[in-house]
């Protein structure tokens, strides 16, 4: 229940992120989706960008100053490389982010590891690595402006992997 209603509130700060400029939301927020596990399956066309984001999960959140995958963050993974699999014509980008805490040098290291260790979990559920690109945005660019609140910091602590 608890995960339901952090996914919600993701849902509805991205949207509200998203109210000034639409381009800049798909540049910050991935594809704008919050979705996972909890998305109401069966509303996207299969293999469109949308049924990616909204049926399988496009993010994996890290704990602060972490860079292993974690257990949801395997689940989120496993449905990617089956997805991507599937959909053979699609090549991603991974993106790291970090919360604001820390330099700035220090986050864009920490967002790269991120974005590695998501790639390779990929890889290693069979998505062939030339079609897995990486970038880190350490703080440089917040999936969700921050406020203070540890809900803020955690949504910036992730790996977005993004269609390309």
């Amino acid at each position: 229940m608890k995960l339901k209603v952090i996914s919600l509130l993701a849902a509805a700060a991205a949207l509200a992120a998203c109210e000034s400029s639409s381009d800049e939301c798909l540049d910050v927020a991935g594809q704008g989706g919050a979705a996972g596990a909890h998305a109401v399956m069966g509303a996207a066309t299969p293999g469109s960008v949308a049924d990616f984001v909204e049926n399988v999960g496009d993010r994996v959140f890290f704990a602060f100053d972490k860079s292993a995958v974690e257990a949801e963050g395997m689940a989120t993974i496993e449905r990617q490389a089956g997805w991507l699999k599937q959909y053979g014509q699609y090549t991603v980008t991974i993106q790291g982010h970090c919360d604001s805490r820390g330099t700035v040098e220090y986050n864009i290291a920490l967002g790269e590891r991120r974005a590695e260790a998501a790639k390779r979990q990929l890889v290693s559920h069979g998505v062939a690595d030339a079609r897995v690109k990486v970038i880190s945005y350490g703080k440089n660019r917040q999936v969700v402006p921050e406020d203070g609140s540890e809900w803020a910091y955690q949504q910036n602590r992730v790996a977005i992997t993004v269609l390309d």
